[in-house]
């Protein structure tokens, strides 16, 4: 999840030619005018509460339904500027005849304290609150970008941010903004996801290990000390969403590089997209995704997300991909929910669902689906293993 500026504009295009077509260069922002980029019902394993395990047996007074519901996936949205304003939400719902169940959203560390409305307003709203965490100031590379900076300028003021080194991380130096969020979180009673240091295996945030002067193995060190600091104060209404891009081809690091393990990770995710941007090739869920999810199942077997996707294409198959995609997702019972970048940018780079008409209604027939239709509850327990 990439803020919206100029250098992510070349990323995606780059990422296009690659064949990942990666909107992973845009994100959601959850703060306005800035371009972006239920627990267990008894017995809970230690520090892992409302995001681990099964449900209750049926009939027992403290039985949970899980979220997912068995043979159920959700559609999740985000927007640009998320939580701080509904009205690209609305519009999504509106174009999708679907109520998402799932919003996710984005706060950097140098800029965000904990906002105990911002979770509100989407529960209200009857969506799991899903965080995208980032441990970084992506004020800088916005500021390089106002300057009129080079590409490589203003890629090192976003990427070169020795503050935010993974070490640090590890180290304990942000304990105590960690441990602020932790509370807070705890202190909403209801379960929230947290897709923490997203997209790892790339090159475009300081936590990526090939940048920032970040060494191997660093990227799991600091997963696992933000994961136990939280259960150290007891927040454990958190699913913890460790969140890759898409691996689009071999040159690029195998993504178990940087997995921190089962008992830290309660769902697993991917970022892809589909555009047609510097080529007029047609790439298909399978051809996107299938390499990555099938790397993932040699070393986990974890609920799958998709976590950021979206189709971009000047060629006028948009609406034939979200027919296919669609028609491909139940041959991956594994994926337990679908996350849409509703972002428009630029004139090659609208995303949305609201981009046209034929759009809207292919999106619409597809998630009509009875394997969507289901409500989101605060009291519903995540589903944290494929034979729930």
């Amino acid at each position: 999840m990439r803020r919206l500026t100029g250098p992510r504009v070349l990323m995606v295009l780059i990422g296009a030619l690659l064949t990942y077509a990666s909107a992973s260069a845009l994100a959601t922002t959850s703060r306005p005018g800035q371009d972006a980029p239920s627990g267990r019902a008894a017995k809970t394993e230690p520090g892992r509460g409302l995001a681990a395990g099964a449900a209750q047996p049926a009939g027992s007074p403290s039985a949970r339904q899980l979220f997912p519901p068995p043979g159920k996936a959700f559609i999740g949205v985000m927007t640009e500027k998320g939580p701080h304003d509904f009205t690209a939400t609305n519009m999504f719902a509106a174009a999708a005849k679907h109520q998402p169940q799932v919003m996710l959203f984005s706060s950097g560390w140098a800029a965000d304290t904990f906002d105990r409305t911002l979770f509100d307003q989407i529960k209200d709203r009857g969506m799991l609150p899903m965080l995208g965490w980032e441990p970084w100031d992506y004020r800088l590379g916005e500021a390089a970008i106002r300057k009129g900076l080079s590409a490589e300028e203003i890629d090192r003021a976003r990427n070169e941010q020795a503050q935010y080194r993974l070490a640090n991380i590890a180290r304990g130096d942000f304990d105590g903004y960690l441990r602020s969020w932790a509370e807070g979180i705890k202190s909403l009673g209801y379960p929230v996801a947290i897709r923490f240091a997203h997209e790892m295996n790339g090159y475009w945030y300081p936590w990526c290990e090939s940048v920032n002067g970040n060494q191997p193995g660093d990227y799991v060190k600091a997963w696992r000390h933000v994961h136990d600091l939280f259960r150290s104060v007891g927040a454990t209404n958190v699913t913890w969403v460790w969140s890759p891009n898409n691996r689009w081809d071999d040159s690029t690091q195998k993504i178990g590089t940087f997995y921190p393990g089962d008992s830290y990770v309660d769902w697993v995710g991917l970022s892809g997209y589909y555009s047609t941007v510097f080529t007029s090739e047609y790439r298909s869920f399978d051809t996107i995704f299938k390499q990555s999810i099938e790397e993932i199942r040699a070393f986990s077997s974890k609920p799958l997300v998709i976590t950021e996707t979206g189709a971009s294409d000047a060629n006028g198959r948009k609406a034939e991909w979200i027919t296919e995609t669609f028609r491909a997702l139940p041959s991956y019972p594994d994926i337990i929910g679908v996350i849409w970048f509703e972002v428009n940018k630029e004139k090659e780079l609208d995303w949305r669902i609201v981009s046209s008409p034929a759009v809207a209604n292919a999106f619409a027939t597809a998630v009509a689906d009875p394997r969507y239709q289901f409500t989101w509850s605060p009291d519903m327990l995540p589903r944290t293993k494929l034979e729930n």
